[in-house]
């Protein structure tokens, strides 16, 4: 037996988009929009906790952390802090229509001014196990490539060597450099397919990827148009795995 399993990674500039006056609030959008990836798991990047200026600035803004607030009916959610910040903190987070049995945190973080870390989440699916590593890399790419060295160690650590596993988030990698120290770790990814996710108003970089090990690849795809390009900087990226 096998199941599909769908799996979305979204970095969503933390809910809210433009500069100065013309800074707005997309977080209710962005509900709308996790919504409608109907996907089994969400990972998702640059979620704030709180904001207290934020919180001032906007009437609208959720009492619930982004998290909670974007997780659909149903669903569990998972939040965990990278970066603490003037007014407040952000980091990873999950959401998930299957069970959640167990969540860690890794500081990834390569230099004081870029906080970085790994959400390790170990959701039951379908009876299985299957464990779900959100990231979100640093902008400097041999920073990126000892945060490989730290992900590799972790897994070693962590994850049963013959568990699936998937590793998804914002990888900051356009140059596609990590794909061969990825594949020492026996993870894999589409590749042969154009998947640009950034910058989303004119999509020229694949930063958002998603990479599994003991699962199959089955197809990929990327939402555009003028709605997806107002929610974040970032274009999500949905993906089908088979899960054997």
């Amino acid at each position: 037996m096998s199941s599909i399993l769908r799996i979305a990674t979204y970095n969503i500039h933390k809910g809210v988009q433009g500069l100065g006056p013309a800074r707005r609030l997309e977080i209710h959008n962005l509900a709308h929009a996790v919504e409608q990836f109907d996907a089994d798991i969400v990972c998702l990047q640059e979620v704030r906790r709180h904001h207290r200026k934020f919180e001032k600035q906007f009437t609208r803004w959720p009492d619930l952390d982004q998290a909670g607030y974007l997780s659909p009916e149903g669903y569990e959610s998972v939040y965990r802090t990278n970066a603490i910040t003037r007014h407040g903190e952000h980091g990873n987070a999950l959401l998930s229509r299957w069970p959640v049995i167990d969540t860690q945190h890794s500081d990834v973080s390569d230099h004081r001014f870029e906080q970085r870390g790994l959400l390790h989440v170990n959701l039951l699916v379908d009876g299985v196990e299957v464990h779900v590593i959100v990231v979100h890399f640093g902008l400097m790419h041999a920073g990126r490539e000892r945060q490989v060295q730290r992900l590799g160690q972790y897994i070693a650590t962590a994850v049963p060597p013959e568990t699936p596993l998937v590793v998804a988030g914002d990888f900051n990698d356009w140059g596609a450099q990590l794909l061969r120290p990825m594949a020492t770790l026996d993870l894999h990814t589409f590749e042969g397919i154009r998947l640009a996710t950034y910058p989303s108003r004119l999509p020229l970089l694949h930063l958002d990827r998603i990479f599994v090990r003991g699962l199959r690849l089955v197809s990929a795809h990327v939402p555009h148009g003028r709605v997806w390009s107002r929610m974040s900087d970032h274009l999500p990226l949905i993906a089908e795995i088979e899960l054997r």
